[in-house]
């Protein structure tokens, strides 16, 4: 489990072959002993593959060319201050530098985002929702569930990207679904094997000092 811990990190690019089935099975039936409040399981996960996945990021990415507004069902224009917005600077700094992208180069950042409407070209993806009356309190338990889900990818050799971008456009993706506007999009998370030659797989984000991030009190 260390070692799945220290290896897990963002990856932004994916060969094309596909996570056997029982594998994905398997992965995912380990998350379902993440822990929840009151285990209520909050909870529902869609994993698209194949045409089903390339379909949908076409979609999402016709909707942001077209210049139509994200409208997504948790906000997602927070403004960072102190040193939150510090890390967030340098995360950008770390990706855009390792795919060699200037910051006034406005078209190749425009490419660069639109990557993560085609889920950096990993061959499968799962949308994580919620319920219609869900609130913070329940996110949390997704946030936990997606940890333990991208922990055992990784303890198998299978990277991930956990993408709040994904979760910009839930109305096509509730459409693409058939699914009813009760469920609420979160975020996704893309994931595969590694495509090792994809520059931005070179970026590395440092982690806050333990002195820094944790108080212990006796």
């Amino acid at each position: 489990m260390d070692e799945a811990i220290t290896r897990r990190r963002s990856v932004r690019g994916y060969l094309p072959d596909e996570v056997p089935e029982a594998t994905l099975r398997e992965v995912f039936g380990l998350a379902q002993g993440a822990p929840s409040n009151c285990n209520v399981q909050p909870w529902m996960s869609y994993v698209l593959s194949g045409e089903s996945l390339r379909s949908l990021g076409r979609k999402m990415v016709d909707a942001a060319k077209e210049g139509i507004p994200p409208d997504p069902d948790f906000a997602a224009d927070r403004k960072f201050e102190g040193v939150y917005r510090e890390r967030q600077v340098d995360a950008a700094v770390q990706l855009y530098g390792a795919m060699g992208i200037d910051r006034s180069d406005r078209p190749k950042r425009d490419w660069a985002y639109r990557r993560n409407l085609e889920f950096f070209g990993a061959p499968h993806c799962v949308m994580i929702f919620m319920m219609e009356g869900f609130e913070e309190r329940e996110a949390v338990d997704l946030g936990i569930y997606a940890q333990t889900l991208m922990l055992a990818l990784t303890s198998r050799g299978i990277a991930s990207c956990a993408q709040g971008a994904l979760g910009l456009y839930p109305t096509i993706c509730r459409e693409h679904l058939g699914l009813p506007e009760t469920q609420r999009l979160i975020f996704g998370i893309s994931f595969g094997y590694e495509d090792e030659s994809v520059d931005a797989n070179r970026a590395r984000v440092g982690r806050e000092t333990l002195e820094n991030s944790v108080r212990f009190d006796a």
